[in-house]
């Protein structure tokens, strides 16, 4: 009811609202995240063990120490008495660094940082590692399980992370499984990501099956002879090809919450490398023809030399008739064929070729517009 000065009258300002309620506001992102892959909620799976599995996978882990097999290098140690390829015995996990991490896909890191855990150690010798000095030198610092839980803890409650990272553990999955049932009993409730090259034996992945949520594995290269070279590693993509479909498996394609953090499924990564565009094609085409076209994929361009590439060696052969010592000795550039950044072309041609057979579910991390790409 209007007054003469077009304003509402006394009488009307009077009129109580009884009627109207109004709901609490709750932020919702279902843009973009396709129906098949949005969940209402999420409890971790190490939740829904029961008392009888969870003292069965204790009893598994300290199994495998006893006669390591944790990974294809099929070592057989005792690691209570000696070590393996990794070097790292059995009662304790080396750790470099422990903290609050904002450097994963944006899904993974959300708002608050992935809660890392960077294990020392690694069953493959990537000579292009731009972690070698963690994982190659195994500095850091050693925590038994129950501590490594009681960090958990503490990124939960202090950190306030979304997630427990948990980045090259294919070495100490038994201490990693122990530590997250020790973590579970304190009261542990965000989900746990195995960060992996999927240099992993099927028996350490059948330990994790129930304790990991979020496989996040590396797809590195196609052929033997680029892995026997480069990874130090004979065997590489067969057993890359069975964890990553165990894997999946497991976890089934990345699922998410409506505020757009990943909760559940396989997240992969492959770094594409400089010359290696068509290997990169072909993990393309096997992860959609053998995995999933629903694969959630990362293709990583942040490529480039480290670790042993590039370094310069000096070769000597046999001096020759009437040649001097010197010009028997020169300086060599280790690697040198990858010796350099990736180019725009080869990125290029490993992302078209993963459109080409099917896949269609990218991770596009330099998206300007929006907190996360879904």
């Amino acid at each position: 009811m209007m007054n003469t000065f077009g304003q509402p009258s006394r009488r009307a300002l009077a009129i109580p609202c009884r009627h109207i309620s109004f709901a609490p506001f709750v932020p919702k992102r279902f843009i973009g995240i396709p129906s098949a892959f949005l969940l209402d909620d999420y409890l971790p799976r190490y939740n829904l063990l029961t008392s009888v599995d969870a003292s069965k996978k204790r009893s598994l882990a300290y199994a495998h120490l006893r006669e390591c097999n944790l990974c294809p290098r099929q070592c057989g140690v005792n690691r209570y008495e000696t070590t393996g390829m990794c070097l790292i015995g059995a009662t304790s996990a080396k750790v470099n660094v422990i903290a609050p991490h904002r450097g994963e896909e944006p899904c993974i890191q959300g708002f608050h940082g992935s809660g890392s855990v960077f294990f020392s150690g690694c069953n493959l010798r990537c000579v292009f590692c731009q972690n070698h000095d963690i994982a190659h030198q195994r500095n850091g610092f050693d925590l038994t399980p129950e501590e490594l839980a009681e960090w958990y803890i503490k990124l939960q409650q202090i950190g306030n992370v979304h997630n427990i990272n948990l980045v090259t553990p294919e070495h100490v999955v038994p201490q990693v499984a122990l530590s997250i049932l020790t973590a579970r009993d304190m009261g542990l409730r965000i989900p746990i990501i195995y960060n992996t090259s999927s240099f992993d034996s099927l028996d350490s992945l059948k330990l994790l099956d129930g304790l990991v949520d979020i496989y996040l594995p590396d797809f590195k290269v196609w052929r033997s002879s680029t892995s026997k070279r480069l990874l130090k590693a004979d065997n590489y993509t067969e057993t890359a090809m069975e964890s990553i479909k165990e894997m999946h498996r497991q976890v089934g394609d990345l699922s998410f919450t409506s505020d757009g953090i990943a909760k559940k499924g396989v997240l992969l990564r492959h770094l594409v490398m400089p010359g290696k565009e068509d290997e990169g094609r072909e993990i393309m085409r096997w992860l959609a023809e053998n995995v999933s076209r629903d694969l959630y994929v990362h293709i990583m361009d942040q490529y480039h030399p480290d670790a042993h590439v590039g370094k310069k060696r000096r070769v000597t052969r046999r001096v020759r008739m009437g040649e001097s010592e010197s010009d028997a000795s020169k300086e060599e550039v280790r690697y040198a064929e990858i010796n350099r950044a990736v180019r725009d072309e080869e990125l290029g041609s490993v992302r078209d070729a993963a459109v080409k057979a099917g896949l269609w579910r990218f991770c596009e991390v330099n998206e300007q517009n929006s907190a996360f790409h879904l």
